[in-house]
């Protein structure tokens, strides 16, 4: 009993349910990779052989890199948990999790995650750290610049590369397109969840784009990276992936990310947990549903 709400706690540290958002456009990438191969003569390994456990190796990357990202992320901003009454009750400030059990978790993920890597293949090992870099330097970005956003969506958007390099050991356009998607879709979600932080945020002395230029304008610039998503979804159906099954998506995409910005008003911020969690978990994994199908059909 001791023992599974420990889990729960741990699970709870780093938001486990928040894995929706970027775990969808792996599928999406590592399909993209499975199709690919299937088009070459001389594949990297024989895939079918070892299907199953690729995309168990890849799934395993993307929960450990996830848990080392947030944990860190918790494990830095403590002071600032614990004077933010919106995150006081969190696991470290609350005194559930200690601040040191909290950093031998993400130094047990980054490992494991590493440790995982190395039995996908060379280029995935290889760059292993690099994407450790990115997703924990995050933690760090709101403490010298507002463009923090960007480098969350950056961190995110090696969801689908980095399942297509497991496949097939190469970039390509198709994939990053959809890690540009991710990049300024996320990007842009964050920067209105950092509304609701403005004023605490401004008091001690933290960056944002809310803080830097008003809840107005960080309205604005949300907007705006929403309406690249847009429009690469909408370049990647015109170029690559036409089939209707596709457009299903990319219009239940396009139309949450217009939603839930109908639901967060510059005098009315009271609905972005609803647009924030909600809303984008529910447009990531219907739009990586269609664009899975339309792929493989």
């Amino acid at each position: 009993m001791a023992f599974s709400k420990t889990i729960s706690h741990y699970l709870s540290l780093v938001k486990f349910s928040h894995t929706i958002f970027a775990m969808p456009f792996a599928f999406i990438g590592f399909t993209l990779g499975y199709i690919k191969t299937q088009d070459n003569i001389h594949p990297p390994f024989e895939l079918h052989d070892k299907l199953y456990l690729l995309l168990l190796l890849v799934i395993l990357c993307m929960v450990f890199a996830r848990n080392s990202a947030m944990a860190f992320n918790r494990f830095i901003d403590e002071k600032f948990d614990k004077l933010n009454p919106r995150t006081a009750v969190r696991e470290i400030p609350a005194g559930i999790i200690t601040s040191k059990n909290a950093l031998v978790f993400v130094i047990i993920n980054c490992l494991l995650f590493i440790a995982t890597t190395y039995f996908i293949n060379r280029i995935c090992f290889y760059l292993s750290p690099v994407a450790l870099f990115v997703i924990l330097f995050y933690s760090y970005t709101k403490r010298f610049t507002p463009l923090c956003h960007l480098v969350l969506g950056l961190g995110l958007s090696l969801a689908p590369i980095g399942a297509y390099l497991a496949v097939t050991g190469r970039f390509e356009l198709l994939p990053i397109l959809f890690s540009l998607i991710v990049f300024t879709w996320v990007s842009g979600f964050d920067i209105l969840y950092a509304l609701q932080d403005e004023e605490f945020d401004r008091a001690n002395q933290l960056k944002s784009i809310p803080v830097l230029l008003g809840r107005r304008n960080a309205m604005y610039v949300s907007n705006a990276l929403h309406c690249i998503s847009a429009g690469i979804v909408m370049y990647v159906g015109v170029e690559h992936l036409g089939s209707i099954i596709f457009w299903i998506g990319a219009i239940v995409f396009i139309g949450l990310l217009i939603y839930q910005h109908l639901l967060v008003k510059p005098n009315d911020i009271s609905k972005i947990n609803l647009a924030f969690g909600t809303t984008n978990g529910i447009a990531s994994v219907l739009f990586a549903f269609f664009v899975i199908l339309s792929i493989l059909y």
